[in-house]
């Protein structure tokens, strides 16, 4: 049946919607595509849903020359994916973006996108939250980005571990929310140079040792006591065997700020898939100035709160 002829079983709201998602940084060392943290800089999103079909979409901020203004848009692509879950499709999108998220910085945009997209979809679809809970936006959002950490502390903000699961012999990303300790806080190194994820990942290898597959083990879960209660234990916990280093090759400069970092006790990290840095610290201004300093011009420091929230949707 033609577009002129479908009646669509949902109903839409016929005013914008607007959500707010933060940044994220996976992994946190040793939790690879399984611990995630939200952190405070937001992409902002606002959508219409329009009559005529035709996707109108204006991007401003961080990467917007690269970002698609059609259908290939992700977060048109994850609005597409969340109607046709909840069992419509409308005629038309208006889209407006504000990017403050960089890109390919292993900070999280493309989960962003993603969740904001879905949240977007949901919140403009009467009774959204009924045909789409959390768990359903998780499961989608896993689909459309590959891996679940990002999309659930985009979402679930706070720090989160996400797995994924066999239902009905479908692989499904999951996650539940951790409260993260009031006293750590968090300084992000961005480098001026860009990484793409699908780059980074292609690096790994494709078996690990028992030996260092343990020691991730035992950190990633000391990580999960660290970040709730233990802040003192943060070095120990953010230590990993079994990703960072085979990745050294595509950021170098990068690579070598993170050992020096750690060999001076600081619980430094790659950020997702890098090449940003993030450090997680209880400390004063002078030892986070010290931090800086070390890490020299080549990285742009951003002290960020973590975002105890995730993905916000109001009324625009």
């Amino acid at each position: 049946m033609s577009r002129r002829g479908f009646r669509d079983p949902l109903t839409y709201k016929a005013t914008p919607v607007q959500v707010s998602v933060p940044a994220s940084s996976a992994n946190l060392g040793p939790g690879f595509d399984s611990l995630g943290l939200a952190l405070e800089l937001r992409d902002q999103y606002v959508a219409q849903i329009l009559d005529e079909e035709i996707f109108d979409i204006d991007v401003t901020g961080e990467g917007a020359a690269e970002v698609p203004r059609d259908a290939k848009n992700l977060v048109i692509k994850a609005m597409t994916k969340g109607f046709e879950f909840m069992g419509g499709k409308p005629r038309g999108i208006a889209l407006r973006a504000l990017n403050e998220i960089p890109h390919g910085r292993g900070l999280g945009s493309s989960a962003g996108a993603i969740v904001g997209g879905l949240s977007l979809a949901r919140g403009l679809v009467l009774s959204g939250t009924q045909l789409m809970s959390d768990e359903d936006l998780i499961a989608l959002a896993t689909d459309l980005e590959g891996h679940p950490d990002n999309v659930a502390a985009a979402l679930l903000g706070g720090a989160t571990i996400a797995w994924m699961e066999d239902r009905a012999s479908v692989p499904t990303g999951c996650a539940v929310k951790l409260e993260v300790s009031v006293a750590i806080k968090a300084l992000v190194l961005v480098p001026s140079t860009h990484l793409a994820t699908a780059k980074a990942r292609r690096l790994l290898p494709e078996s690990v040792s028992h030996k260092d597959a343990t020691i991730n083990s035992a950190r990633a879960a000391l990580l999960v006591h660290s970040l709730t209660l233990r802040p003192d234990l943060l070095f120990q916990a953010t230590e990993d065997h079994i990703h960072q280093s085979f990745r050294r090759e595509a950021m170098p400069k990068s690579f070598d700020l993170l050992t020096k970092l750690r060999a001076a006790g600081v619980a430094a990290t790659i950020s997702g898939a890098g090449p940003s840095l993030l450090v997680l610290h209880t400390g004063n201004k002078s030892e986070r100035d010290e931090i800086v300093r070390v890490a020299g011009a080549g990285f742009t420091p951003h002290d960020l709160e973590i975002s105890a929230t995730g993905a916000e949707l109001t009324s625009a």
